[in-house]
């Protein structure tokens, strides 16, 4: 499986406290069949969470230091986690964010409870600048879960979805639960990922995959899975 949305970066967020923290994930990881993962800490402006690139490669780089010391058979890769914003593309170019393994992918979380009225404008400025944004998580927003509709305008502007396999197992509550199922079963997610902070709650794939044959074919929950996922990580489209 490829995770494109952790927050296994030590010191930087809310997730990982310290590089032990990030290095006992990671090997969880290896015995529930994540073979990829994505770091994508948060980066919200004008907030404690807005550490630029330079500092998060140093970081990223300790980390992968200490991944191949251990011989822990996973491979690292890096991004952003990047709280809406009407200036994405300027942060992008002065290098204080990044995309997904330098990729035309930008993962991107947007309100929980009030839509901003600016996400279809943001979604039509980044793809006429040949970056496609992945929303974080849509089945969590209180807006898409009342009117699901939400999140086919998203895709039709040109963004993609990516849920989070916690909401599968109602870690997030009712509504959630209820809005992925239904997300997915209209075929409107094209990644499942962690969002992991913690390794409290790591749910293997065996176990998401069970859920996810209720709702959906497995050609779709493969790619889903996983080969979206490799197609971000090697910049080609997905299909």
């Amino acid at each position: 499986m490829v995770d494109i949305h952790t927050h296994i970066l030590n010191n930087i967020d809310d997730g990982s406290n310290n590089i032990d923290d990030s290095i006992h994930i990671l090997k969880q990881y290896i015995n529930e069949g994540v073979k990829k993962v994505v770091l994508t800490p948060h980066y919200i402006e004008n907030s404690n969470y807005s550490v630029e690139n330079k500092q998060k490669i140093e970081l990223f780089k300790k980390l992968s230091e200490e991944v191949k010391k251990q011989n822990i058979n996973i491979e690292l890769y890096l991004g952003n986690e990047v709280y809406l914003s009407d200036n994405i593309l300027e942060l992008i170019n002065k290098n204080k964010i990044m995309t997904i393994n330098n990729s035309k992918y930008i993962l991107i979380e947007l309100p929980m409870v009030n839509e901003n009225p600016n996400v279809i404008d943001t979604i039509y400025n980044l793809k006429l600048s040949g970056i496609t944004p992945i929303i974080a998580h849509p089945e969590r927003y209180v807006y898409i879960q009342k009117d699901i509709n939400k999140a086919l305008e998203y895709i039709n502007a040109g963004a993609l979805l990516q849920v989070n396999k916690g909401s599968l197992f109602k870690k997030y509550g009712k509504a959630s639960y209820k809005t992925v199922k239904k997300l997915i079963k209209k075929k409107l997610v094209h990644f499942i990922a962690s969002d992991i902070h913690s390794s409290k709650n790591i749910y293997s794939s065996k176990k998401v995959r069970k859920k996810l044959k209720r709702l959906a074919s497995n050609n779709y929950i493969d790619n889903i899975l996983e080969k979206n996922g490799l197609n971000v990580l090697n910049n080609v489209e997905i299909g």
